[in-house]
């Protein structure tokens, strides 16, 4: 069993009429995860306006933690009750760098995923210091970078570095993403640039209504 820490991320369809009822669910499930030991954190991704797909991560300490929680009691009475908000799920299990560049084999140069984690943590960093940086700037610095990363590490983490990653895996791979646009690659991957140049731009447009504020 592994000791790395270990992802699962899992993708549900919901129909549209159902989300209040999938996210009032899902977060019950959430609640009930972080009771376990090696719980490390979870999140949800919600599907852009053309699309009914969730795509939701939980990720533990290590293999035996999750073991534990994929085959306890209390999960599969949460996923009884949430049995007719969604279809069958797609899951897909990633320890360690896995989670972002994918195994060994297949895992990219070092300075390409220096790359991929730069393009994540750039506009997240500066949207960051754009609308927290004048309430820090009085701190101590070590407290300043204390928040700071205590902030951005589960954004990174979660959201953004899977999503660069996500992005760039014809580049990271050395492949050519080719011209058939009807393929379940394709259409994976422009779900994920839909959600997010969503989140981005959430960011930014926050950080911009900030920095108008100050005086």
């Amino acid at each position: 069993m592994s000791t790395d820490p270990v992802t699962l991320m899992v993708a549900r369809r919901v129909p549209r009429e159902r989300y209040q009822d999938f996210i009032h669910w899902l977060r019950e499930g959430e609640q009930l995860a972080a009771d376990f030991p090696g719980y490390l954190g979870s999140g949800v991704l919600a599907p852009p306006p053309d699309d009914d797909e969730f795509q939701m991560v939980f990720r533990f300490s290590d293999g035996q933690t999750m073991a534990t929680w994929e085959h306890s009691a209390s999960r599969h009475a949460w996923l009884q009750r949430g049995s007719g908000l969604f279809e069958q799920p797609h899951e897909v299990r990633a320890t360690g760098l896995d989670t972002w560049f994918g195994a060994a084999e297949q895992r990219p140069p070092r300075w390409k995923q220096s790359v991929a984690i730069w393009l994540a943590f750039f506009p997240v960093s500066l949207a960051f210091n754009l609308l927290f940086g004048d309430a820090l700037g009085d701190l101590p610095l070590a407290l300043r970078i204390f928040l700071s990363t205590l902030a951005l590490t589960p954004l990174m983490t979660y959201w953004f570095i899977p999503l660069s990653t996500h992005l760039l895996a014809p580049w990271l791979q050395g492949r050519r993403s080719g011209g058939m646009r009807d393929t379940a690659a394709y259409q994976s991957r422009r779900k994920i640039l839909v959600q997010s140049k969503t989140m981005y731009n959430l960011i930014f447009n926050q950080s911009a209504e900030a920095s108008h504020r100050k005086p």
